[in-house]
């Protein structure tokens, strides 16, 4: 059993102390699911990393089976609760390269031995761990990718991955934190059932942090709703999300584009991932799409369907085997997946958002923005090309270092440290424009987005969790791009943070005429936000149509039971 008595939890920002949590009393007892829900930054992953023995408190106590920690009981108090607890953090995608199997047996044997190292294969120890570490995948439906490797697994995929390890540490007390946001509706349900049968197999408490109001419904026992870090409601889930819900904005109307040109054609795209001894992973074959000026699309499907390698694909940031991906730049029509010398002006009115957005911490939005304007406002390219044929600097590198700030931030990083270049390479090639420039791109941008311009000089850490995902929305579209791409930011907002930011998108598509792609999990975000909505199934289209239409067929191919309990009928008390 866990008990939590008048708990403290503050932070000092800035000179500035903030109470996160303000006593918090709760009790979950062995075999039971207990559901915590809230806003972005209402402080539920601050109680699970304080549960889990990660961030200090100030006030209160933790029982675990009788055994108490205080704030005063030091290391040996955080060394108690990591040894009781096991944890699943949300976006945690931290995993060793190699088979997904192995990622299990490093833990195995960092409880046996201390260290993750992978015993010899050709050992009697390796043989018992490789049985046991595939006991826990097949827990969570893994174990048909037990020799795949990790870097070629979609994200749901190894989110359970994450989970099969931490269960390989047979914790007391099990917390989740957003498990199974970033996946589809069929593998959604597999994660879910998965956590029901640990509840009887392990008999332990099992706390699961979500903002999905059909997650709670569907699996906890019992529901805790916290705001301004007290505890607003508990009880009967159903009940305490019609109390969370209650402040979500209505539905803004999606405005219908104004004509059916054509401005992305996708023609025949072909791409094949494959692993030595274990065929084929993923095959595109003959892809063929059109996107419309104006249009909103998503792209949906379960989990490894091959909706990500389609983005990056249309992003040209992974190149196809074979196949153009073009876009209308101007009167001419511009291939993203090669080099080119129109490519960089194709790549100044495009924007791409993906699932591991983040914003510098240490910078305000508006130094931000600053160096994205530097980089793509008109004439920018010019005095790039001229700087760079001055300091050696070919053609197509220039292309590649322009793309950059769309790359994750390994991604980048890697790239600049093969090619010896430094940091401050932007800034030669790019320098920035005035400081009160930034607000006459911003201002028509933030009003979009029902942002406050005072925003701009805030840091990441000075804004709530929706204001910072539509800064970053506001960081994409200050340079006015004609083509915005959404490879799933918004998994881990809250429903009603994330009616804000649904609302946003059809203001800017309404006002600036963009066309969005986006990828998404969240089936009443696409029917919500999209014109049209495509279902991918293995790297292939299968349906193009009415996104309530194609969003119903995929939950009808998904056997998903907890859609059952969509936002509108907690709403509506259904």
């Amino acid at each position: 059993m866990l008990r939590i008595s008048n708990l403290v939890k503050d932070y000092e920002v800035r000179s500035e102390n903030i109470r996160v949590l303000d006593h918090i009393d709760l009790t979950v007892e062995d075999g039971e699911i207990l559901g915590i829900t809230g806003r972005s930054g209402s402080g539920k992953s601050t109680l699970l990393r304080i549960i889990r023995g990660v961030e200090p408190f100030q006030e209160g106590t933790i029982e675990v089976d009788g055994e108490v920690v205080a704030p005063d009981s030091g290391k040996e108090g955080e060394r108690f609760l990591k040894n009781a607890t096991a944890i699943h953090l949300q976006r945690n995608f931290g995993l060793w390269n190699g088979p997904a199997i192995e990622n299990i047996i490093r833990k195995l044997n960092y409880l046996k031995m201390g260290h993750e190292a992978l015993p010899y294969n050709d050992t009697s120890d390796y043989d018992d761990l490789f049985e046991e570490a595939m006991e826990y995948l097949k827990l969570v439906g893994l174990e048909h990718k037990a020799l795949h490797s990790t870097n070629l697994l979609s994200g749901g995929e190894k989110q359970r991955v994450v989970i099969a390890r931490q269960l390989a540490a047979k914790p007391r007390i099990l917390l989740l934190d957003e498990p199974v946001t970033m996946t589809g509706p069929d593998t959604k349900q597999e994660v879910l059932d998965v956590i029901k049968s640990l509840r009887g197999k392990l008999n332990i408490p099992i706390i699961v942090v979500s903002h999905l109001p059909e997650i709670h419904a569907y699996l906890a026992d019992r529901l805790i709703f916290l705001e301004n870090g007290k505890i607003a409601a508990e009880g009967k889930p159903t009940e305490v999300l019609r109390n969370f819900l209650k402040d979500m904005k209505p539905k803004e109307g999606l405005p219908e584009p104004a004509n059916k040109e054509v401005c992305i054609r996708t023609r025949s795209i072909s791409k094949r991932y494959s692993i030595i001894r274990m065929g084929e992973v993923l095959n595109i074959k003959d892809f063929s799409l059109d996107v419309h000026r104006g249009e909103i699309l998503a792209f949906i499907g379960s989990s490894g369907a091959g909706k990500t390698t389609l983005m990056k694909l249309m992003e040209g940031l992974v190149r196809p085997k074979s196949g153009t991906v073009e876009y209308l730049c101007g009167e001419e029509w511009v291939d993203v997946t090669q080099y080119s010398r129109k490519r960089m002006e194709l790549r100044r009115i495009m924007s791409i958002m993906n699932q591991e957005f983040s914003m510098s911490p240490n910078s305000t939005v508006r130094d931000q923005i600053r160096f994205r304007l530097s980089m793509k406002r008109k004439g920018a390219i010019e005095y790039a090309r001229d700087k760079a044929k001055e300091i050696g600097i070919s053609d197509e590198t220039l292309d590649s270092i322009y793309r950059l700030p769309d790359m994750p931030s390994e991604e980048r990083d890697t790239f600049l440290r093969e090619m010896n270049l430094p940091e401050t390479i932007y800034s030669e090639l790019f320098p920035s424009i005035p400081v009160t420039d930034v607000d006459s791109y911003a201002k028509p941008v933030f009003e979009a987005l029902d942002l406050s311009l005072e925003v701009l000089d805030k840091t990441p850490y000075q804004i709530s969790g929706g204001e910072h995902v539509r800064a970053f929305i506001a960081l994409s579209l200050a340079t006015s791009p004609q083509y915005l791409l959404l490879d799933e930011p918004f998994g881990d907002l809250d429903p009603v943070t994330l009616r804000d930011v649904t609302n946003s998108l059809k203001r800017i598509n309404e006002q600036f005429n963009t066309t969005i792609v986006l990828v998404s999990h969240h089936m009443d975000f696409v029917r919500e936000v999209a014109h049209r909505a495509v279902l991918i199934e293995n790297g292939a289209l299968v349906i193009d149509g009415e996104p309530t239409e194609v969003c119903k067929e995929l939950i009808n191919r998904s056997n998903a039971p907890y859609m059952e309990h969509s936002i509108e009928d907690l709403v509506e008390g259904n």
